[in-house]
């Protein structure tokens, strides 16, 4: 059984699709509990290990199993690698292809990523698409909402041509920033926000675009170019300022014994856009966005550790039954989150599946989670 946040805001009429995205689909190979990066000349072994459609499979698995109705736009090469990331991505998570295409001799980009002390360090191969991401999506259907990068590499800083498009017919359209290996970080990105509804850098890139020395003050810079701003801060928490309305709010992050970062900020990002959609509070957008990215967190394989709203509810139900027995930290925990009551299900929710060391076969995807 699969959960609906967004059942009761239904109606006829309205778009097919929650999320619209486009972007690159790698296969990761997460390497987690190394003791310490690898030197030159050394060998490191690491305690776990496994393999995922990383990139903005990240993003659109975290999606789909939060709820929303995702559609992926997206080039696959003719290798195995691609075959799985196809098969994981449209058979087991439910994301939606349709606008996805093959390419004959472009092999899959592949990222490894090494976990070390709640931080991880990638090493990344690939090629360009033999076509851009404007001719993959074509005219951009109905959606509810559009999620974004902008600024991922310098020749990029504005918003992909179809996010525009999209936006007028309805979108609200969520961005992050993509590292700037040049480290330039050319304060001209900001100009693009004026294309988006929301903007979620993390702590590093919101300061660096916006010149500031705090997240509180790269928050406001922030502002001042789109209508919603939020600043990621990992074990520092969020913060983020309306706009329209003046609210700023500041929230915690989850205490969590952090296994693998990968692909936590897509993670807070998804969630944050189902609180969005859902119309919550930003208080309660915010922590629900933080519990999601510290369950990931809490286990390893990048997209494949998203939760699902199974994993939700047994967290929720797990502080509630602490509380009841006088756990301080838990009662603490349930007035924080008291607001998960109206959104959690109550019924059993089928778990989802997490990353194996190697790849699967195709049998594999049809087993019971």
């Amino acid at each position: 059984m699969s959960w609906d946040p967004l059942a009761e805001l239904r109606a006829p009429g309205d778009p097919a699709i929650d999320v619209l995205m486009s972007g690159t689909v790698f296969l990761d190979i997460v390497f987690t509990g190394l003791p310490h990066p690898p030197k030159p000349g050394t060998e490191v072994w690491a305690a776990g290990m496994a393999s995922c459609p990383g990139g903005i499979a990240n993003l659109a698995v975290a999606a789909s199993r939060l709820g929303l109705r995702t559609s992926l736009a997206a080039g696959f090469g003719d290798d195995v690698y691609a075959d799985f990331c196809w098969r994981t991505l449209e058979d087991q998570e439910r994301v939606d292809l349709s606008r996805s295409r093959r390419f004959a001799g472009w092999h899959s980009p592949v990222t490894v990523s090494m976990a070390v002390d709640r931080d991880r360090s990638m090493v990344t191969h690939g090629h360009e698409l033999p076509i851009s991401t404007a001719e993959l999506v074509g005219d951009p259907p109905p959606a509810r909402a559009v999620l974004t990068t902008i600024g991922e590499r310098s020749a990029d800083a504005l918003l992909p041509d179809w996010v525009g498009p999209a936006r007028e017919r309805g979108a609200m359209v969520f961005a992050d920033a993509g590292w700037d290996p040049t480290g330039a970080w050319d304060p001209a990105l900001l100009a693009s926000l004026s294309g988006c509804d929301a903007f979620l850098p993390n702590d590093v890139e919101a300061r660096a675009y916006t010149r500031t020395d705090t997240p509180q003050e790269a928050v406001r810079a922030l502002a001042r170019h789109v209508p919603l701003a939020v600043v990621t801060c990992g074990a520092d928490g969020a913060i983020a300022l309306d706009a329209s309305t003046g609210e700023e709010v500041a929230v915690p992050a989850l205490p969590v014994d952090a296994l693998d970062p990968t692909g936590a900020g897509d993670v807070f990002g998804a969630a944050f856009v189902v609180g969005t959609l859902a119309g919550w509070p930003l208080t309660h957008r915010l922590l629900f966005a933080g519990l999601a990215a510290a369950l990931a967190v809490h286990e390893f394989g990048g997209s494949l550790a998203a939760p699902g709203w199974g994993d939700i509810r047994d967290w929720w139900f797990g502080v509630r039954a602490r509380a009841a027995a006088g756990d301080p930290d838990a009662q603490c925990l349930r007035n924080r989150y008291g607001f998960l009551d109206d959104v959690v299900p109550t019924t059993h929710v089928c778990g989802v599946r997490r990353a194996a060391a190697t790849i699967a076969r195709q049998a594999d995807l049809t087993r019971p989670a």
